[in-house]
């Protein structure tokens, strides 16, 4: 298989995936009555994390607000890229930029599908592993080994906002990530939110390469 077919596939998966949503969205006379196509997954991982049920509905406000989360996202992660230092003694502070970036942009992914912001609000907080599995569980389809590692070392990220001095027993674990491994895993991620919802990238944001030449 040739790199254009692998991408051809991939942009053939996130169209269908949209056209999906907005059949659904189309369909939905009385939103309870309409059955998630993912409610078998669902319900697995609201078991396993005793959260309380999602109902999924999609709507034009959570459409607005997972476009406005996926701008942070897109935002910072430019930050992230030009501006942070590469150096692994900054391998702290990169993975707790990183987890706002990862957090802004997979609950922008779980909006567009029909998470309520409050659903998010009260149950993902700042724990990218779980957003990152109930975001695979929806149709995110990013089933990177690497990324799934990062997650659970981010989770949650405000502990790499604290300043740790001697304590060397509570100090969080950096799993071996610097900012030269932390950056290209994050920026994929973003890049897969926004193939597969739609959203245009930020005024000012430039497009990827590969974009670029398409």
């Amino acid at each position: 298989m040739t790199l254009s077919d692998s991408l051809s596939g991939d942009s053939k998966i996130a169209t269908s995936r949209r056209a999906l949503l907005r059949a659904l969205t189309i369909a939905l006379v009385a939103a309870s009555a309409i059955a998630s196509p993912w409610g078998g997954a669902l319900g697995a991982l609201h078991q396993r994390y005793e959260d309380e049920p999602a109902k999924l509905v999609r709507t034009k406000d959570g459409r607005s607000i997972s476009r406005f989360r996926y701008h942070n996202a897109e935002r910072w992660m430019t930050t992230l890229e030009a501006d942070f230092p590469t150096e692994p003694r900054f391998a702290r502070e990169a993975l707790h930029q990183a987890g706002f970036v990862t957090q802004q942009a997979l609950c922008a992914y779980l909006l567009d599908v029909g998470f309520a912001d409050t659903w998010n609000a009260s149950h993902i907080k700042q724990d990218i592993a779980k957003a990152l599995a109930y975001a695979n569980a929806c149709g995110f389809g990013h089933d990177c080994p690497d990324m799934a590692r990062l997650a659970a070392v981010l989770s949650p990220y405000w502990k790499w906002g604290y300043h740790y001095h001697d304590w060397e027993e509570d100090r969080p674990r950096t799993g071996g990530f610097i900012p030269a491994t932390i950056t290209p895993l994050v920026r994929a991620l973003v890049d897969r939110v926004h193939d597969v919802t739609g959203h245009s990238r930020p005024r000012g944001c430039q497009r990827r390469p590969q974009e670029a030449r398409s």
